[in-house]
């Protein structure tokens, strides 16, 4: 039992140490469980060091509450009518954030919530144990909600 417990920690303590060196770049399946999100460095150097979008969806659903294919599955709720008709997958979720003093951590950025179809500021950061916090915020982060998010791919 005892080489049991051993074994088990040294498990533990191994995955923990891979999320931290993998940090917040991954694919990722918001705490919602409707849509998975791949957080990689932006492609250009002005949108900041990390950049999200999504690459999955689980049962979308359509304006009419109705569910439809992913690859269909549109931004209807955004505030921006002229952004109503783009597809969700490979929509920009995150980018914008500014880089802090823990690697593992970027704050001052911005989050786009389709569900609302607003854009909030936000910070994220990895968790000891390896889950994703993000927090999204109007004027500070005292005014806002936290999410988790779980590591779904490398």
């Amino acid at each position: 039992m005892r080489s049991f417990l051993v074994l088990a920690s040294a498990v533990l303590i191994a995955s923990s140490a891979s999320a931290q060196q993998q940090g917040v770049m991954g694919t990722w399946l918001t705490e919602s469980g409707v849509a998975q999100v791949k957080i990689e460095p932006c492609a250009d150097a002005k949108s900041g060091p990390a950049c999200g979008h999504i690459v999955g969806l689980i049962n979308p659903k359509g304006p009419d509450g109705q569910v439809v294919a992913p690859e269909v599955a549109t931004d209807y709720r955004n505030e921006n009518a002229s952004l109503r008709s783009r597809k969700v997958i490979g929509m920009p979720l995150i980018w914008g954030f500014k880089k802090t003093n823990d690697s593992n951590a970027f704050e001052e950025g911005q989050i786009y919530n389709g569900e609302d179809g607003k854009t909030y500021t936000a910070n994220i950061s990895l968790q000891p144990d390896g889950k994703l916090r993000l927090r999204g915020y109007v004027g500070t982060p005292l005014f806002g909600k936290t999410q988790l998010w779980t590591r779904i791919s490398q």
